[in-house]
């Protein structure tokens, strides 16, 4: 099935969302499509090879009904970028603030809601909420928080990409307004955001306890 859009899981860049991931069989085969890349172009220089890793796990984005699928995909992306890639690539030299940045991102870009309702799943329920993040002026990235209704309020998922606002025909289409917006950080800076502002990310109101070392580092990791 990727083979058919083949030349978009090799752009580091292109956005995909699977509205039912599951425990991220789908998403996983992306990653590692988009790592392969990111490999193959920047292996050789450590810094790059991360900054763009972290780009490609932001383009990742996934929803599921079942709470430990959530809690499954996470982990399994992750250990595939560090257990795959990181780790083999650069051993000890690596970093451990590269690893909290995608942990992040994972933590905000795989939810745990239901793609019907467009809601998070247990209480107190809410509109699922999905981060966009824009690498700028190379190694910041601008972030912006959009509901997953308003993104759809007036084009069909299949007819958009995610965040993209323009059709395929050139056309401007709908474009919503950000939930909220936050200063450009860098890249390897994201996994220290603040504790409040990791509420943002609207799963985290529904999330369990055992959860919550995808953002706080003092919290032990679950192993790969």
């Amino acid at each position: 099935m990727l083979d058919l859009v083949k030349q978009e899981t090799e752009r580091i860049e292109s956005r995909f969302l699977e509205p039912a991931c599951g425990n991220g069989n789908f998403l996983s085969e992306i990653l590692k499509r988009k790592l392969d890349v990111v490999k193959g172009r920047y292996g050789k220089s450590q810094y790059d090879f991360e900054r763009y890793a972290v780009i490609a796990a932001s383009s990742i984005y996934g929803i599921d009904i079942q709470e430990d699928n959530v809690l499954e995909c996470r982990q399994r992306l992750f250990c595939i970028f560090d257990d795959e890639y990181y780790r083999p690539l650069y051993k000890d030299a690596c970093k451990d603030a590269c690893r909290e940045s995608i942990r992040y991102i994972l933590f905000c870009n795989i939810v745990w809601g239901d793609a019907l309702t467009l809601k998070t799943v247990g209480e107190p329920p809410g509109y699922i909420v999905f981060a966009e993040w824009s690498p700028i002026n190379g190694s910041l990235i601008k972030r912006r928080d959009f509901t997953f209704h308003s993104m759809l309020q007036n084009e069909s998922l299949n007819e958009l990409e995610l965040f993209s606002f323009i059709s395929d025909q050139g056309e401007e289409v709908y474009i919503p307004s950000p939930e909220k917006e936050y200063p450009p950080i860098h890249f390897l800076e994201l996994g220290n955001v603040d504790a409040k502002d990791a509420t943002s990310c609207r799963v985290k109101e529904n999330t369990r306890l055992e959860d919550v070392s995808a953002i706080d580092p003092t919290t032990p990791e679950q192993p790969c």
